[in-house]
């Protein structure tokens, strides 16, 4: 007798982890909420002012921050894994978070610590270096391996130009642009949060709405071009969604690795499914972001960490684990 496999849905699952995240990041703390009357007088309005502003203004904006962010992130790695067909090719890898980091060192160098202008070279930044990657990969076509290849060669000379760089400046823009790369959501308001939202949410929208071509992309270029699908442009559209995902992201927080590597994976462990889906992915990150930075914040007492060495140290030990199944296959 058969019997039937279990498979359980991500979309609650996400969704209750998330929540339960969410909650923990808002009420957890000294001087916050005292319990679940705490809790009740801070969802009622009945608590006073300053708990009100810790949490509605402070703690709630940057949840939201890290749910957006984790979010563009996640899809962001999910196209490009999707593109170059590999579990390793996410901009962490490829070199696209370094550029985009490249052009807001550049900005703070030339404009002092504009944020806007941050945001604007850190998308110059990324798609510079996607550049860069498309047309060293291209050999009549593209394949995913060398798109990796050539995407650490860049990051590797970016990281390396970046380290000149802050060592050239002055010492005020260096501090800056450190205290920028080790990828924080401190000081995440709401005029900071709602701006970057809109343009994260817009942007993920697009790259849902290409779903099918994506989808059509990772059966082949010549599969997807029999099937009237224009390889080259669908490729550099999904690309440049992706890339300004990544940018926007790390020009707002700094880079922060492992999200866009790690999330489109794990939901497609989760679904159980041989594609990479978008908004599994994006529910993912939301969730891992908000997690890692719950943990950034509460782990270690009285010391609140940047997100991104959090995340970062995960990475690692997920790099390894990615290497070596890959090894294997």
């Amino acid at each position: 007798m058969m019997t039937r496999q279990y498979k359980p849905s991500l979309v609650p699952v996400a969704l209750i982890l998330t929540l339960v995240v969410l909650l923990a990041t808002l009420f957890t703390g000294q001087q916050v909420a005292q319990g679940m009357t705490g809790i009740w007088q801070l969802l009622t309005g009945e608590a006073s002012p300053y708990q009100s502003i810790v949490v509605w203004q402070w703690r709630a904006s940057r949840a939201l921050g890290a749910l957006i962010i984790g979010a563009g992130l996640g899809v962001s790695g999910a196209v490009f894994q999707s593109l170059v067909r590999n579990p390793l090719g996410s901009p962490d890898i490829t070199g696209f978070n370094v550029g985009a980091f490249t052009g807001v060192l550049l900005s703070i160098a030339w404009f002092g610590n504009l944020y806007w202008m941050s945001v604007l070279g850190a998308i110059l930044g990324g798609l510079g270096a996607a550049t860069l990657v498309y047309l060293f990969a291209y050999r009549e076509g593209h394949s995913g391996f060398r798109l990796i290849i050539v995407g650490i060669a860049i990051s590797a000379t970016l990281t390396a130009f970046n380290q000149w760089l802050s060592l050239s400046v002055s010492l005020e823009t260096a501090m800056t642009a450190a205290l920028w790369s080790a990828g924080s959501l401190n000081g995440m308001t709401w005029s900071k949060v709602l701006p970057a939202a809109i343009l994260l949410i817009l942007l993920m929208c697009i790259a849902l709405a290409m779903n099918s071509r994506m989808k059509l992309l990772e059966m082949g270029d010549d599969t997807a071009a029999a099937l009237g699908v224009s390889v080259n442009k669908s490729r550099l559209a999904l690309m440049f969604v992706g890339v300004s995902l990544t940018a926007v992201a790390t020009a707002i927080t700094g880079p922060i690795a492992f999200i866009s590597l790690a999330a489109p994976q794990i939901a497609r462990r989760l679904e159980n499914n041989a594609s990479i889906s978008l908004t599994a992915s994006a529910l993912v990150g939301a969730m891992l972001l908000l997690a890692a930075d719950f943990l950034a914040q509460h782990a270690w007492q009285g010391i609140t960490l940047p997100v991104g060495l959090v995340t970062i140290s995960l990475a690692g030990l997920y790099l390894v684990y990615l290497i070596v199944r890959e090894g294997r296959l």
